[in-house]
């Protein structure tokens, strides 16, 4: 694999491990929640937010980077 397109595979594994650990972290925040840190869960949601708002562009930018040329 040429360096050229190792950048772009690298970007999109660690797009797959960010939301992986979305995806885990938020099934925490519902059991902190159920144990009674409401406060605590929805911090944790709001923080997960940004991981939302931002990856319609990090797909994008991926989709671009992996077209070839």
């Amino acid at each position: 694999m040429p360096n050229s397109d190792l950048l772009p595979s690298l970007l999109y594994k660690i797009n797959e491990n960010q939301l992986a650990l979305e995806a885990a972290i938020l099934e925490l925040s519902g059991w902190v929640e159920q144990r009674g840190a409401a406060d605590v869960a929805d911090n944790v949601r709001g923080a997960l937010d940004t991981i939302d708002k931002n990856e319609e562009f990090i797909k994008m930018a991926l989709a671009v980077l992996m077209t070839p040329e």
